[in-house]
């Protein structure tokens, strides 16, 4: 048995059809629960007890399913009960930050099986699918990862993605734009592509801080500012695949020059970028702080790090610097709040580590400037898990791709 998210692109008919679209709901099922018995899954997919296990034993010689012992008895026989097959199927997940890459390899129970791979490279790199590729056949290797195991890759990306197309509008050079069918070249699989905030905010969704909230958004607070929501349970995307661009949003007249063209962005107020220019700025013209006295000379070596450990210890020039970009954000979350009224909002990225120096600002701004009724129920949290979200978004969504019938 194949597994790939189009059924139109294989060819069988009648029986062979039917059957193949009830295999894969059966995986679908054992996806999400972690064992089942045939009787229930011959109810799920509406086929008889003997139906079920023989397409049970189909997927057991293909070693997809295997037997995961007997259940509990409702007054007859025990219930034979069954799961998805370790190391049955694999994903390539990847996900893009502006200036590396790092590549996972996840099996069906959202494990990852091999250690994370960290290279360099942006959307605009020219070699980004060799990379990509590359990289992943190295991590194969070197865990002996059946390939033929690996049924989809998946990646996260910063910029504009259509991810009904596979593209992405923001790489320069328009013959790199279609990311989708380059992979596809390369790895000869399913591939999906999304925007990398929506991804981790997927991730949170089903493993992070946002679980049971149907209404969140979730920021990506790095050299950059991501946003993904989660919008009646749901992961939004807007009509062209396009939303959550909050980052580049007006917030300054005449304001400083932004990676898109245009000046005054909010990203130009409140990225880690804008953080790290303004310390490097006051050491070298020697301002009071722990990080003149620390950095002074060798302004390339600061980290964002050293700016919140400085505010830790009392650095009054640091605290002020992550209150400045504190207070932005913190405004402009106000008009997100009350264009959406969610219930959390769920702060991730290496601007986030700096903990209450930032929830501090932000709730001030969002008091200040919000409906108190609408923002006194929105949470603010800070996820520990940002670094792992947006490859177990992608892994996610990709599993419940092959796992789906889009197109019967």
């Amino acid at each position: 048995m194949i597994l790939i998210e189009n059924i139109n692109d294989i060819n069988l008919t009648g029986n062979e059809l039917k059957n193949y679209r009830r295999k894969k709901r059966i995986l679908a099922l054992l996806y999400r629960n972690e064992t089942l018995s045939a009787s229930v899954i011959g109810k799920r997919i509406g086929v008889s007890l003997p139906t079920a296990i023989s397409l049970l034993k189909e997927l057991s010689n293909d070693k997809f399913v295997e037997s995961r012992g007997t259940g509990k008895s409702k007054g007859g026989r025990k219930p034979m009960l069954f799961g998805l097959k370790n190391n049955s199927i694999f994903i390539v997940a990847c996900e893009l930050g502006r200036f590396e890459g790092r590549i996972g390899i996840y099996d069906s129970h959202n494990n990852k099986v091999a250690p994370v791979s960290v290279f360099d490279t942006s959307i605009d790199d020219d070699e980004l699918v060799e990379k990509i590729y590359s990289n992943a056949q190295k991590i194969i290797a070197e865990n002996k990862i059946d390939e033929n195991r690996i049924f989809a890759i998946g990646v996260a990306m910063p910029g504009l993605v259509d991810e009904i197309e596979g593209v992405n509008y923001t790489i320069k050079k328009e013959e790199f734009r279609n990311v989708r069918e380059r992979l596809q070249e390369k790895f000869h699989r399913l591939v999906y592509i999304n925007n990398d905030a929506r991804m981790q905010a997927y991730g949170e969704f089903v493993f992070g801080k946002a679980i049971g909230h149907n209404n969140a958004i979730i920021i990506n607070w790095n050299w950059g500012l991501g946003v993904g929501m989660i919008l009646d349970g749901k992961l939004y995307n807007g009509a062209t695949g396009f939303a959550g661009e909050l980052s580049h949003t007006k917030f300054v007249e005449d304001g400083n020059l932004c990676i898109c063209g245009k000046r005054g962005c909010l990203e130009t107020v409140t990225s880690a970028h804008v953080l790290l220019n303004k310390a490097r700025k006051a050491i070298k013209n020697g301002n009071v702080s722990q990080l003149t006295a620390n950095f002074k000379n060798r302004e390339d070596e600061l980290k964002v790090e050293d700016i919140i450990n400085a505010a830790k210890l009392g650095d009054e020039f640091s605290i002020s610097l992550i209150n400045e970009v504190g207070q932005a954000l913190g405004k402009a979350l106000s008009n997100t709040i009350q264009l959406l009224n969610p219930d959390i909002i769920v702060l991730g990225g290496v601007v986030s580590k700096a903990k209450q120096f930032v929830l501090t600002p932000i709730q001030q701004s969002i008091n200040q400037y919000c409906l108190e009724q609408i923002s006194g129920s929105t949470q603010i949290v800070i996820t520990e898990s940002w670094k792992e979200s947006g490859l177990q978004g992608i892994t996610a969504t990709l599993y419940q791709k092959i796992f789906s019938d889009m197109y019967e």
